[in-house]
């Protein structure tokens, strides 16, 4: 059975780290493919200011599109909001019988995933791939034995979404930052200024 690893995220921006996370699992594990799971709005995120979810899409679209095993997904656009990740896997897992899903999250989601809802459910029927994050919360024990969470020793993300908002706001280059892609397409739709 194919395995398709999950990056759930706003990407608001989708910028190079997440991209070198992507290329890390399918290159580095046993995930076949990374699905990116643009998310409309993190109910742990409730005053992040998001650009539109097409924009969003859009720019998840473009980063993915020359890479073979790496895929942009709106499946959460169409289900009932707030959303949690419980009730994306449970609709990809009926729509998808053949896959098997695994959830990528980071360090920093790992120690504060036992307030997820149905994260008890998540851990039973779907593995959890957890890749290092600057975090300050602590992770349960009973998460680091679990059988059906790995850690994997992917590179650390330096970058993040906000700081990059926060760059262009202040008229600083970022495109060193951001697939090349969606460089001219922030500047061009002036996103984030």
């Amino acid at each position: 059975m194919k395995k398709i690893g999950l990056f759930f995220g706003t990407f608001n921006p989708i910028h190079l780290g997440h991209m070198e996370l992507a290329h890390y699992f399918v290159s580095q594990t046993e995930v076949e493919e990374v699905w990116l799971i643009v998310t409309p709005q993190n109910p742990f995120k409730t005053n992040e200011v998001l650009l539109n979810d097409f924009y969003r899409l859009e720019m998840v679209k473009r980063a993915c599109e020359p890479h073979a095993q790496l895929y942009s997904s709106d499946i959460e656009f169409d289900l009932p909001r707030p959303n949690y990740s419980i009730d994306t896997l449970r609709a990809l897992n009926e729509k998808y019988t053949d896959l098997e899903f695994v959830l990528l999250i980071g360090e920093d989601n790992l120690a504060s995933f036992h307030h997820w809802k149905g994260h008890e459910s998540i851990l039973k029927n779907f593995g959890l791939r957890v890749y290092p994050r600057q975090h300050l919360g602590t992770i349960p024990e009973r998460f680091i034995k679990h059988p059906n969470i790995r850690f994997v020793d992917a590179p650390k993300m330096n970058i993040s979404a906000t700081n990059i908002r926060e760059q262009i706001k202040s008229g600083q280059d970022v495109s060193a930052l951001l697939p090349v892609e969606n460089g001219l397409y922030l500047q061009k739709n002036n996103f984030y200024r």
